[in-house]
């Protein structure tokens, strides 16, 4: 494209064609007043605020539509330009409350702000006021219509920006608002609370209800920060009055989201502020799991835990002590929990909870590409030519990243495919929705690629020169053929015929996957099945194309890259290997263990079995997520020593007989790494409650009382002895370079700009490595007397065990209890309508919960999230588990449903 000239305010600016006058002006360093425009929307010229004057033009031409030409003169406050605006100013004012003093957007509405900038004080026409009733009906924001300009600029955040089509503008003449269909309240539409709509509205019509009277604009100070939600890593501004969190907002330009949230990064921050918040270190008084405790000093709660666990060592050696990290902590602290299990206590039975999601994609992913991370950035999503997402409800735990896909597909050229047993919001985007049967991931995997093979669609360039084992591969998928994948799967044959020409004709594509890969006994397997079909088709080592685990937590994939895992030291190498080893040795100046350690899952075994007798928790609540729940409480509750560090009360606080309060994501300093490999600083925006403490002090301190002495001055100085140990990875990562957008590993030295995508020229690993994988069922299948499937995932207002986002006022309002989906066909045959409680058996345990009657789920199947203590679905749940990654089934076992008569008071 071609660049013009031209001349605005007397500077010339150089623009590429179709360039509008705003935008140009903008690059030359004018602002231009505007009211409806927003640069991540297709403008409208509707306020007229941003009329400029263009030489040799009759009319004023409304910038943000109009083109800028080559040799066009442009004035953009001359006298009559200022006489429109003001005009425009004065209409809007004429209707328009005057109570700046007391409106909570004082300081940033825009239209105080050019009423202000233009002289503005009244208006010459006195309109009716409208009338309308303020609207208070969602948990989390206020809409005041009298207050609102009419600018769309809500409805255009809704509609293209999330893809949601929520509100629109309603009713006609001085009635006209912005509402939902029929004027129904938000919750009844598909409204998701993103806050999109407060985030782009320029007047007071639209505020969060948590920030009312705490504090006014220029009050507030903006600390930018990094979400503790999810792994996609959303940038934060912290906005703060006093020791309080007022309100999150995100900059338009960030790296990650762009200034996009979802329900939880915006309004979920308020547990921070929890009066259940722990303050005081605690000592367990009277029987294990009555949740009794009381008060204790930092010195005498230090002084157990070390006492203790040293006594334990003694007695029956190291590897009765047993450590879990926390992916909701930040690098430097996950850092420290793996070198206080290894270099003080003197075992590597250290695991966390990426062994309950993404343990296979580590060992499936270096099995086959030589590293385990997702291989490219988010942003390329939107660029790329095809996208297949499997075992991923990418809209509800991802939501940004879903995002990034509605936009691939709505504004650009990307086919989506969808593998889903559930008919998650993701398919109302896509091409082709594969239904498969749970649990039949390898087999429909293995018949894409047949039939990619049979078609001669394969990439034989790339696979000759950047791979091996294609033969035994091919070999393996012989016999699957569309019409047996069609029978495992109950995918029609046709579908399955036009997803594998969609994906490897397409010039680059993706995969998008998540738990509902992983968390299977086959989980490994599933993820080499889908390896081996990047590979024939090529697609990976360029932008735009790749293989991409979605991680669950904030920080799950950095407490993997600190090894907080059994087998592997920071930057994955491997405890086995003496050579890693003596690297930290001499460092740690200690004699490293050399075996690798015990998973999640075995650890709960060998509690049972008295090899361990101590326990320190990180941040993690394992009787929420743990399988077979019922087995884990009954394996904690036989500790010698359960010690439990975090913010606030869980199902497995109850249990310990130590609880040390730590410090939550605002309250500390740090780093995080997303999904995508980047990290990013964690910055301290208010003090922390009472006595609470860093976590990483309360590690170190532990560790020196043990005998091995910690000392750090900061958690940037934690970040220099990372990059030194796991300089493979962190080499070059330091709090300097990571200020503004962060870094994305591997990042090897200081000169290194990080990595956007891997396996560029070669795989880590040398050559990829084609994986044979067969098709076997779920270990647990239906029967006459456990008829349904049970699958457990997340929903978009809640998260993991809900310890945070429980104590989130809104999110808990808008989602307060658990419910079991159903297929209306199944609720009809047991008679049972939506709100109806039921029990639910398994095997191992039972639960009481409500019924939600949705074709969402398909016949014979049963979902749950695992957020709600109330109604613990991991009571049922298999902890048989992947012999490779060890991890357990949580999308499929077996269960019976029974109907169960409420009575008054209760059930």
């Amino acid at each position: 494209m071609s660049d013009i000239q031209l001349t605005i305010d007397g500077k010339k600016v150089t623009v590429a064609k179709g360039t509008t006058i705003i935008e140009a002006a903008r690059k030359a360093g004018i602002e231009i007043p505007h009211l409806c425009y927003g640069g991540w929307m297709i403008p409208s010229g509707d306020c007229r605020l941003c009329v400029v004057e263009v030489a040799g033009s009759k009319k004023l031409a409304p910038s943000c539509v109009y083109p800028a030409a080559n040799n066009m003169v442009v004035m953009t406050s001359s006298e009559r330009v200022i006489k429109a605006r003001k005009m425009v100013i004065e209409l809007l004012l004429s209707d328009h409350p005057f109570d700046c003093m007391t409106c909570e957007k004082s300081g940033s509405c825009r239209l105080e702000k050019y009423a202000y900038e233009l002289g503005v004080s009244t208006s010459r026409f006195k309109g009716e006021k409208h009338n309308f009733k303020i609207d208070e009906s969602n948990p989390f924001f206020t809409r005041d219509y009298n207050k609102c300009i009419l600018c769309e600029r809500c409805v255009k955040a809704c509609s293209d920006v999330q893809f949601v089509n929520a509100i629109d503008v309603t009713y006609r003449g001085f009635k006209t608002k912005v509402a939902t269909p029929y004027d129904r309240p938000l919750q009844d539409s598909p409204c998701i609370f993103c806050g999109q709509c407060i985030a782009v509205c320029p007047t007071g019509a639209l505020t969060e209800k948590a920030r009312k009277g705490k504090g006014r604009e220029w009050e507030l100070k903006k600390v930018e920060t990094v979400c503790p939600y999810c792994g996609v890593g959303c940038n934060l501004q912290l906005n703060v009055k006093g020791n309080q969190i007022v309100k999150v907002t995100s900059a338009l330009d960030s790296v990650v989201n762009k200034g996009r949230l979802c329900a939880k990064g915006r309004f979920g921050f308020d547990f921070v502020h929890s009066r259940e918040r722990l303050t005081k270190p605690l000592i367990r008084v009277g029987e294990k799991g009555e949740g009794k405790f009381r008060d204790a000093s930092w010195e005498e709660v230090l002084d157990l835990v070390a006492n203790k666990f040293n006594e334990i060592k003694k007695e029956t050696g190291p590897d009765s002590l047993a450590f879990l990290a926390s992916a909701k902590c930040t690098n430097e602290e996950n850092f420290l929990m793996q070198k206080l299990a290894r270099a003080a206590a003197g075992t590597n039975n250290i695991d966390h909870c990426a062994r309950l999601c993404h343990a296979p994609s580590v060992v499936g992913l270096a099995a086959t590409f030589g590293s385990g991370a997702m291989t490219n950035s988010i942003h390329e999503i939107r660029h790329t030519d095809c996208i297949f997402i499997i075992g991923s409800n990418t809209s509800e735990s991802h939501p940004i990243i879903g995002i990034e896909v509605m936009e691939a597909v709505r504004n650009g050229k990307a086919k989506l495919i969808v593998a889903d047993p559930r008919k998650i919001r993701m398919v109302e985007f896509a091409h082709l929705w594969l239904r498969q049967k749970p649990g039949s991931d390898v087999a429909l995997v293995n018949g894409l690629v047949n039939i990619i093979l049979s078609e001669g669609w394969q990439d034989t360039a790339f696979i000759n020169a950047r791979t091996e084992g294609f033969e035994a591969m091919v070999e393996a998928v012989k016999e699957y053929t569309p019409e047996v994948t069609s029978k495992i799967t109950g995918v029609p044959v046709a579908d399955l015929k036009e997803a594998a020409r969609l994906y490897a004709k397409a010039g680059n594509a993706f995969i998008l996957y998540s738990m509902g890969i992983t968390q299977h006994t086959t989980g490994t397997e599933n993820v080499m099945a889908l390896a081996n079909l990047v590979m024939v088709t090529g697609n990976i080592g360029r932008e735009g194309a790749g293989m991409c685990p979605l991680r669950g937590q904030n920080n799950v994939q950095g407490s993997c890259d600190m090894g907080g895992l059994p087998n592997v030291l920071p930057g994955y190498q491997a405890v086995i290997n003496s050579e890693s080893r003596k690297k930290f040795e001499k460092h740690w100046k200690v004699t490293l263990p050399d075996k690798v350690g015990l998973t999640m899952v075995e650890m709960m075994n060998a509690i049972a079995e008295r090899k361990i007798r101590g326990m320190y928790i990180l941040g993690e609540d394992p009787v929420l997520a743990d399988p077979n729940s019922n087995h884990v409480i009954e394996a904690l509750k036989s500790l010698d020593l359960l010690v439990v560090q975090d913010i606030l009360p869980s199902e497995t606080v109850k249990l310990a007989d130590v609880v040390l309060p730590g410090v939550s994501f605002a309250e500390k300093d740090g780093t995080f790494t997303n999904t995508e490999r980047r990290v990013q600083l964690v910055r301290k925006a208010i003090e922390p409650p009472g006595e609470a403490r860093q976590d990483w002090m309360i590690i170190s301190d532990i560790a020196t009382r043990m005998g091995y002495p910690m000392k750090y001055a900061s958690p940037a100085h934690i970040m220099e002895e990372i990059s030194l140990l796991a300089g493979n990875l962190f080499g070059g990562v330091n709090y300097e370079r990571l200020e503004g957008n962060g870094l994305q590993w591997p990042c090897t030295s200081e000169e290194h700009p990080g990595t956007p995508y891997l396996h560029k020229d070669q795989f880590t690993c040398g050559l990829g490595q084609f994986k044979p994988v067969k098709y076997k069922g779920p270990y647990e299948n239906p029967d006459e007397e456990y008829p349904f499937v049970l699958s457990t995932g997340r929903m978009l207002f809640h998260w993991h065990g809900g310890n945070m986002s429980r104590h989130s006022v809104g999110l808990d309002k808008i989602k307060p209890e658990a419910d079991v989906e159903i297929n209306p066909v199944d609720a009809k045959k047991m008679s049972a309508g939506d709100g109806d409680l039921v029990e639910m058996v398994s095997r191992r345990g039972k639960i009481v919960t409500r019924v939600k009657v949705t074709d969402r789920s398909p016949e014979g199947v049963a979902f749950m999230t695992f957020h709600f203590k109330e109604a613990p679905v991991n009571r049922l749940t298999l902890d048989v588990v992947d012999p490779l990654a060890k991890i357990p089934s949580l999308k499929v076992c077996s269960v019976r449903i029974n109907p169960v008569k409420e009575k008054a008071g209760g059930v």
